[in-house]
């Protein structure tokens, strides 16, 4: 897509109806700012460091436990065997990863019943192997006991410093959902510190004309993923709270938080759907509270950069007699300048120039830049017209693919005047580019090319990076080369 025509000139960015909070920095966007991508930037999620402690927890319990037994019984094989256990019990119960607000006694008939069946495992199979050598019941129930006091000791130690770290340094947080639950719960979040979480904003969609209410808190509405980034890079912004039911219809909002590094959480009845009910201590002031999963990245990214370099290069030797003529068409009917440069955004929002065939002559680089391509321009000379029905006028950017500015599978790059302007109609538009653009991708085999929804092709990519595998890349380009066949534009 190289030339624009239809879409109007992008509006100056939206202002929030609230004022900041008293304390706040505004997270409004400033009228007449720049039409420059704002795109997250990349950034891990920060370690959570209770989970450390608590391990370390486990094993001090299972050393000081064993210390009553008789020197025989305190092999090392048993040992391993026990401590292995109740790290395992407990982390599959997710007791390394505690709730918003952790107690011991509520943790307690986990941390008891995990620890019995590592103990009473670890003996039977001492006694199967070395009958002599087994433990005797007291013994056992002593260790056990022991075992017992020292975890409940230290987590409790744990939790109190942990509760009143949060109290005094709050995580800044947003609330993610519509008016008046999101600010309903924002209100509570701010009247309850010892949830170490300080809201900072409201993401969901802006009421035009609607008064505030008595009680509840004055946070800024953030209504695009440009204030979305904005406040999480002013604020520090490390959690997000999604209210509603609705987080499954969200799914690209979620990515995208997650990928600025933040932890998110979602409440309400949908919070108990995960295969067990929330328990007790999972709530935020009384709203059910379960943390959503990231969508880790796949293996095989390595492969996928092989795959392109071997891809790329082939295709370059195999279609070098191709790209001359191309080239010698293009230079014979519309005269000098035979390729075309633009401005992309690639992975993580880097810009790179993308290289095609020329298929027109823009009358400027603007137009070229926030114009909308058409099938059928009238300035297109029949060269042009035909290397854009045949994509032949992407091949050039096999060298990019070579470059590692691009993938051969992947979304397809925009220029950064629409990607400001997408992202900020689009929810999930910028959460694209956490993986790298490419010269085919799964939008584009399902025959969203040129002038398509964007929002259709905007879910396409997400689903795509968030189903990746090296197997699908293979796919598309199957299906990309036999679509070759049957060219309909671009």
């Amino acid at each position: 897509m190289t030339t624009e025509s239809t879409l109007p000139p992008s509006p100056g960015h939206l202002s929030s109806t609230a004022g900041p909070a008293h304390g706040l920095t505004s997270l409004a966007s400033a009228r007449g700012a720049s039409d420059r991508p704002v795109l997250p930037a990349l950034r891990s999620v920060p370690a959570r460091s209770v989970a450390s402690p608590l391990v370390a927890v486990d094993c001090t319990a299972v050393l000081l436990a064993a210390m009553l037994l008789a020197e025989p019984q305190r092999h090392v094989w048993f040992l391993a065997q026990l401590t292995i256990s109740v790290l395992a019990l407990n982390a599959y119960a997710g007791l390394h990863r505690p709730a918003a607000i952790s107690s011991v006694l509520d943790e307690l008939p986990a941390l008891a019943t995990r620890a019995l069946v590592a103990w009473c495992a670890a003996a039977a199979v001492l006694a199967a192997y070395a009958p002599a050598q087994a433990i005797a019941l007291p013994a056992l129930g002593a260790a056990y006991g022991t075992h017992l006091a020292v975890v409940c000791l230290c987590r409790g130690m744990i939790h109190g410093r942990r509760r009143r770290a949060a109290r005094a340094h709050p995580r800044s947080a947003l609330v993610v959902g519509a008016h008046p639950a999101a600010r309903r719960l924002a209100t509570a979040l701010a009247q309850h510190p010892e949830y170490g979480i300080r809201p900072v904003g409201i993401v969901g969609p802006r009421k035009s004309g609607a008064a505030p209410e008595d009680g509840l808190a004055l946070l800024p509405v953030l209504s695009s993923p440009e204030e979305v980034h904005r406040a999480i890079i002013q604020n520090t912004v490390r959690e997000a709270v999604f209210v509603g039911d609705d987080v499954p219809g969200q799914t690209g909002l979620v990515s995208l938080l997650q990928y600025y590094g933040c932890a998110t959480w979602r409440i309400g009845d949908a919070a108990g759907d995960a295969g067990r009910r929330p328990a007790m201590n999972e709530h935020l002031w009384g709203y059910a509270c379960r943390r959503i999963t990231p969508v880790r990245p796949r293996r095989g990214r390595t492969a996928k950069r092989l795959l392109d370099i071997a891809g790329a290069g082939l295709m370059l030797a195999v279609a070098a007699p191709v790209l001359l003529v191309c080239a010698a068409a293009v230079r014979l009917s519309d005269g000098p300048g035979v390729l075309f440069r633009q401005e992309r955004v690639g992975q993580h929002g880097r810009l790179f120039t993308l290289l095609k065939f020329r298929t027109l002559r823009p009358s400027d680089e603007t137009e070229s830049a926030t114009r909308w391509s058409v099938a059928n321009d009238s300035r297109m000379s029949p060269v042009g017209r035909f290397l854009r029905r045949s994509s032949l006028d992407e091949l050039p950017q096999l060298w990019n693919v070579l470059r590692g500015d691009m993938s051969l599978v992947g979304p397809r790059p925009e220029r950064p005047f629409f990607v400001a302007k997408f992202s900020r109609i689009h929810t999930g538009y910028a959460a694209r580019h956490r993986m790298p653009v490419g010269l085919t991708g799964l939008a584009q085999v399902h025959g969203l090319r040129g002038d398509t929804s964007i929002e259709d092709r905007c879910r396409f990519d997400n689903h795509y990076i968030d189903t990746w595998s090296l197997w699908q890349d293979i796919c598309i380009l199957l299906r990309t080369a036999a679509s070759l066949v049957r060219p309909a534009g671009s």
